[in-house]
């Protein structure tokens, strides 16, 4: 590897021995500006040959970047998603991952190898590699120990080829079902969403691999839902609601990177904010690891949002603001920096603080060390059996129960079973927008889809007979012909019909749910609906499954339905963990991370909201969801009793004990999410009704009870004040315990005393909770 001078055995930024600050600092001493600002920038070598775009304006971006050999020459920061662009074989990938890296070496200075990122969304985002539920199905698990164990096999599948940061996980808290990306959310509460989110980036950064937080912040409550609008939001709910999940992964999950969100708020775009990514993040929070662009973000706050004139001057403004490096080409980051460098309209040491965080991070990875080499053992198979198992359990526990008139578990004697519906067939109804199939296949449909993808019909064949399943699509998704008829007379001649709807997806208009692919209302897509009513009207007891990204409006269905099921897009496994569920092999313990509406017109809302969003005799609309956050069904039952909490009142810097008992009353075991949800009725400022505070996944056997506790401190209750510092407010706590955030039948609560008292960024965040 070339050294930067020949007189030198190990200059000391090669030397693992010496504190990382120093060889950082010998290292940046030795570089030109050019070398530091090319570490600053990645390389897309496959953004041209796409044939569909996933990223936005890609298109205007393909062929703008600087020519590999030019670019490199000065050495490189980042190359972006060798794996997730095309299809290509682990270890042919590896190895092609291994050649760039030693062109790379090679033709700097320095010999100073570059990070290479991927998406890991829904797994590890490349050909052949496990496809596991959305984010989406993660919060309906509520089970963060399964999440962590998942992002680990995802971290060291991606390690084995050669891959240093991972582009996930998305801690945007759902504000507007409509947004298209509400697939790769946790959900609409702040807890689940930072509690599940910390779980995935521990797991993540357990094996090295580089957790990058997405999207900071406020991403999610683009105007009316549509991708990439502004933002309006007043302080106090980016405080209280979008911000706490970022604190907790970088806390708790201890995420090494955070991703700038494209939109703005109230007229700031994230990308130039330095308040938001300096003065917040680094300087309250103490983050010191590295900040990166969405894709194109920086050129955007020249061409969408207007506060720059010129690409240098975009750079300018994002460089200052605090992100230091560009993705995922260098367009502004490169020759339009150094102008604005070299012109004196930027001191070169914004540029050296940069690109030592950049350094930094290399070291850490080792990047820099003598012995480094960029061959790996890559596996042969990226989706092993105990990649698919995973897939399978998380699957499962994310399938919620919303209604059951005693039709499931199917486990009588059937002679025919009709399965009906656009998505009962169809492999892809697995599948998310950030799974390698929908993301990239759709470029590539020569090639073989790389993983096995089971439908849902072919999983209900192979536990029935395929000899008693018969099918019928009866629409397509989004558009095309319907055959209603055929529909009618497939659910007429069985003894039930379960009809599976919901989503296909995409990107940017390619489907019914993924980024840019938007919702006017939440009525379920194309003709769905009209399926359904012909169904019902057969007589024969109809199972909806819906299989989605987001919520769909179910309220003029509900109530004639056999039973409801909902699936958050379940990965490569899903059609057989669905059929463990509806045959009972499984006892669904899933429950709702997102409300589901009654009619598809209620939108924006969420369960977490002050009484004046919730219903009233002042307004002829009800926006009371169907099926509130967190509820979900078993084919047991549980009853709670025995609410006891520790003390009456409780100082403002204290914690207090909250236990109950939860008790299977039915004949099968099952599991519970138990829900902590507290209430500040008289406050300052407005407070949500009812706020999750706590959760415990508890196994409880058949006429078995357990008891469970919940260490609540009392910054749990803090929120944004009057005066717009976050505060321990003395008064009455209401505590409530159930099964969703409307069925707590525990209630109780104490008093918080003393002095109102600030709580910064070290405050408590979670709430520690276990079974007896």
């Amino acid at each position: 590897m070339q050294q930067s001078s020949p007189s030198e055995d190990r200059p000391p930024y090669r030397d693992p021995a010496r504190p990382i600050d120093e060889r950082v600092a010998d290292l940046l001493s030795r570089m030109t500006l050019d070398e530091k600002l090319n570490q600053l920038v990645s390389m897309w070598l496959y953004v041209s040959g796409a044939e569909e775009r996933v990223a936005p304006y890609q298109d205007k971006f393909a062929d703008e970047a600087p020519p590999w050999q030019e670019m490199i020459k000065n050495g490189l920061g980042q190359l972006t998603r060798v794996f997730g662009s095309a299809p290509i074989e682990p270890g042919a990938g590896a190895a092609a991952l291994a050649r760039l890296q030693d062109e790379i070496t090679s033709a700097g200075r320095f010999g100073i190898p570059a990070m290479a990122h991927e998406e890991c969304l829904a797994g590890f985002t490349a050909w052949n590699a496990t496809a596991y539920p959305v984010p989406l199905a993660w919060g309906a698990s509520f089970d963060p120990d399964l999440v962590r164990e998942i992002a680990t096999k995802i971290g060291n599948d991606m390690r084995s080829v050669g891959v240093h940061q991972g582009l996930a996980p998305v801690l945007d808290v759902v504000r507007d079902a409509r947004w298209g990306r509400v697939e790769e959310t946790i959900g609409e509460d702040p807890y689940l969403t930072g509690t599940v989110g910390a779980a995935y980036v521990a797991g993540l950064e357990s094996t090295g691999i580089v957790a990058t937080l997405k999207h900071f912040a406020g991403y999610s409550a683009s105007r009316a839902g549509r991708n990439l609008a502004p933002v309006s939001m007043g302080p106090r709910e980016f405080a209280d609601v979008i911000l706490p999940p970022f604190e907790m992964a970088l806390r708790h999950g201890g995420a090494r990177s955070v991703m700038h969100a494209y939109t703005d708020t109230d007229g700031m775009p994230s990308a130039s904010d330095e308040s938001l990514l300096t003065a917040l993040l680094r300087d309250e929070w103490g983050f010191d690891g590295v900040v990166v662009a969405d894709y194109f973000g920086i050129a955007f706050l020249h061409m969408l949002h207007g506060v720059a004139g010129d690409l240098g001057h975009a750079a300018e403004l994002a460089l200052r603001a605090g992100v230091d490096v560009e993705l995922p080409n260098a367009r502004c980051y490169v020759e339009p920096l150094a102008e604005r460098v070299r012109s004196g309209a930027l001191d070169e040491k914004v540029v050296d603080q940069a690109a030592s965080r950049v350094l930094r991070q290399k070291c850490e990875l080792g990047l820099l060390d003598p012995d480094w080499s960029p061959q790996v053992s890559p596996p042969e198979d990226l989706d092993p059996p105990e990649n698919r198992e995973l897939s399978r359990r998380l699957a499962a526990e994310s399938i919620v129960l919303l209604s059951n008139s005693g039709t499931l578990p199917l486990n009588g004697p059937l002679e025919r079973v009709a399965v009906v519906g656009p998505l009962a067939d169809d492999p892809m109804a697995m599948l998310g927008c950030y799974s390698f199939p929908a993301h990239i296949g759709v470029s590539y449909p020569d090639w073989p889809v790389g993983i096995e993808l089971p439908t849902f019909r072919a999983a209900l064949a192979e536990h029935f007979g395929a000899e008693k399943v018969s099918h019928a699509k009866g629409c397509e998704l989004p558009d095309g012909p319907t055959d209603l008829d055929e529909a009618i007379r497939t659910a007429a001649s069985a003894d039930v019909c379960i009809a599976v709807v919901g989503d296909q997806a995409g990107l940017f208009g390619r489907g019914t749910s993924g980024e840019g692919c938007d919702a006017a209302d939440l009525r379920l897509p194309g003709e769905q609906e009209e399926l359904v009513e012909a169904l019902l009207g057969t007589g024969v007891p109809v199972v909806l499954v819906v299989c989605s990204g987001r919520p769909y409006a179910l309220g003029r269905l509900a109530d004639r339905l056999a039973a409801a099921v909902q699936v958050f897009f379940p990965g490569e496994a899903g059609g057989a963990a669905l059929v463990d569920v509806l045959t009972g092999v499984v006892n669904p313990s899933g429950k709702l991370p997102v409300s589901i509406p009654a009619e598809s017109g209620a939108n924006p809302g969420t369960y977490l909201t002050a009484r004046l969003g919730t219903r009233s005799d002042v307004s002829s609309l009800d926006p009371t969801a169907l099926f509130p956050f967190g509820h979900g069904l078993s084919y047991t039952g549980f009853a709670y009793r025995d609410l006891r909490i520790s003390a009456d009142r409780v100082p403002t810097d204290a914690e207090v004990e909250i236990t109950c008992t939860v008790a299977n009353i039915g004949d099968r075991d099952g599991v519970e999410v138990v829900q902590l949800y507290l209430r500040d009725p008289v406050a300052q400022v407005t407070r949500p009704v009812r706020q999750l505070a706590g959760f415990l996944r508890v196994e409880v056997p058949a006429d078995g009870a357990r008891q469970v506790s919940f260490r609540l401190h009392a910054d749990r209750t803090s929120f944004t004040g009057a005066g717009g510092r976050r505060l321990v407010e003395p008064g009455e706590i209401e505590v409530h315990i159930g099964g969703s955030s409307s069925d707590t039948p525990l209630t109780g609560s104490f008093e918080l005393v003393g002095e109102p008292r600030e709580a910064g960024h070290d405050r408590v965040l979670t709430t520690p909770a276990h079974a007896e």
